[in-house]
């Protein structure tokens, strides 16, 4: 056995304890009262993720089917958790947590994992440390177990399964591990669905069993995951580093003057340059810059800037900050300034012109950059593409300088380039049955149908729509005027859904 100490720190409430603060902080936080769950897709609907304790004591059970649990509680609140949100939470709790020691990881989607070897002595030990920093993941309005045992595994099974804050030595450990239920080996659910029906439902019932024959039984089964690997894992026979991730590099400079100064422009142009040449050096771009400056008093000021896309053009940066500057306070002076970028990317060099020269033109990017910086980021947007076949919901608008996730663009029809805000309905004179109006009345005006192309049918959303929402048939038209209208009727004569079907104009094409 090493001389490793491993704490593992588990956050069984993490993901309704985050999404609490997110509600919290929106001012709209739901009282302690109601039964909440977050909800995530199973393999036959939505499953429970995650409860609040009004839930819990109702008998909510995580991995349950939210269809079974609300015949348990008809008041049950659902709420869908945010997976992708919830990871990057934890990956920066992860840097965090490395105010006590340097290694630390990850463990699973609710847990931390620290090697804290050397390190519990500038803390008064580890029962102290312990207590430190379950009181550290208290102020964040964090749930906490704790354990420190000399392997990840024995780590890991006493923090959710052992007593509070446990701690094991080194000759201890198969001693406290012994009465614990198998789960707390870190076991897939077929695994320990094996074991309990060969009888061994303590990790002491496994570690009485001969090796030889619990392993041919596992290999004969096909199951991947042997307990004994685990077992190993656990009272050190096997090693199980702590791979610690690497802290994201921070990108800044600061300027420290001789004497108190009341305006910081003249410095900036100077800080720019050194910042983009950092960022530079390591491939990277900013789509965000802090300029901080410290009065003689104490007093800190803060302006910020932020581009469209990522930049380290020190020329470009420097001109967000044209006019922002003024609203300093200088009180009695500043004495320090430091800038630094946010929203680090990877920024490739690209060769604009054939001679190898960068074009130096102006650049869509740099004058999105200029107008939110001048008019405010809410009053310039720019629409992204959105995963629905429903028209009016395949875009939406955002914020130009917000970094929008993409998602999947639905190309496979064509579509007018004008699309109304709202569709607007036409009272039609003639029609064909299941075809196009012969002669419609749009805008006070009288259109008569000269060539068509359709239908394409576009079904409801379930997922979206409510009940009793028509399906829709589009047309694209061309009147006597030659002009070229994308239509669509709501609705068929027998779906049995409202009366008789309407027709709306959706856009126009050129």
């Amino acid at each position: 056995m090493t001389g490793r100490r491993i704490v593992s720190i588990s956050l069984p409430h993490f993901a309704m304890e985050r999404w609490q603060r997110v509600k919290e902080r929106q001012g709209n936080a739901p009282p302690d009262d109601i039964p909440i769950v977050l909800a995530r897709e199973g393999h036959h609907g939505p499953v429970i993720h995650a409860v609040n304790r009004a839930a819990r004591l109702g008998g909510i059970i995580v991995g349950m089917r939210v269809v079974d649990m609300r015949a348990i509680c008809p008041d049950l609140q659902v709420e869908y958790a945010d997976l992708n949100g919830d990871r990057a939470a934890l990956d920066r709790l992860v840097l965090w947590a490395r105010r006590w020691c340097p290694w630390t990881v990850r463990d699973g989607q609710d847990g931390l994992i620290l090697d804290t070897t050397g390190s519990d002595h500038l803390l008064g030990g580890e029962a102290k440390m312990l207590v430190e920093m379950e009181t550290q993941l208290s102020l964040l309005g964090l749930t906490a177990d704790l354990a420190i045992a000399p392997t990840w595994g024995a780590a890991w099974a006493l923090a959710r399964f052992g007593g509070v804050r446990a701690i094991a030595a080194p000759d201890q450990v198969d001693a406290l591990l012994a009465p614990l239920p198998v789960p707390a080996l870190r076991l897939e659910s077929d695994v320990i669905l094996l074991l309990r029906r060969l009888g061994l439902k303590t990790v002491g019932d496994l570690m009485a069993v001969p090796r030889l024959s619990l392993t041919r039984r596992f290999v004969k089964a096909k199951l991947e995951g042997n307990p004994l690997m685990r077992l190993d894992q656990a009272q050190g026979r096997l090693a199980e580093p702590v791979a610690s991730i690497d802290a994201a590099p921070r990108f800044w400079v600061q300027s420290r003057l001789a004497e108190p100064i009341f305006d910081p422009t003249p410095y900036l142009p100077e800080l720019c340059d050194a910042l983009c040449a950092d960022l530079k050096r390591a491939g990277r771009g900013c789509r965000r810059l802090h300029l901080q400056v410290y009065r003689t008093d104490g007093d800190v000021s803060h302006v910020s800037v932020a581009t469209s896309a990522p930049t380290r053009d020190p020329d470009h940066l420097h001109s967000l900050f044209r006019d922002k500057l003024d609203r300093l306070n200088p009180g009695f002076g500043f004495d320090l300034i430091t800038l630094e970028a946010g929203s680090v990317e990877a920024l490739d060099e690209r060769q604009t012109q054939l001679d190898g020269k960068v074009d130096e033109g102006l650049h869509l990017d740099r004058l999105v950059d200029r107008l939110s910086a001048k008019f405010g980021p809410r009053s310039v947007k720019r629409l992204i593409p959105r995963e629905s076949y429903i028209p009016e919901r395949a875009e939406g608008w955002v914020a130009a300088l917000t970094k929008a996730k993409e998602e999947a663009v639905l190309r496979e029809r064509n579509r007018p380039l004008r699309l109304f805000d709202h569709p607007e309905e036409v009272r039609v004179l003639y029609a064909v049955p299941e075809g196009p109006p012969q002669q419609f009345i749009w805008r006070r005006r009288t259109h008569r149908v000269t060539r068509y192309a359709g239908p394409e049918r576009i079904a409801p959303e379930w997922w979206t729509d409510k009940a009793g929402t028509r399906l829709r048939d589009y047309f694209q038209i061309e009147d006597q005027r030659g002009q070229r209208l994308w239509l669509y009727r709501e609705g068929l004569h027998d779906d049995g859904r409202g009366g008789n079907p309407r027709w709306f104009v959706q856009g126009l094409f050129a």
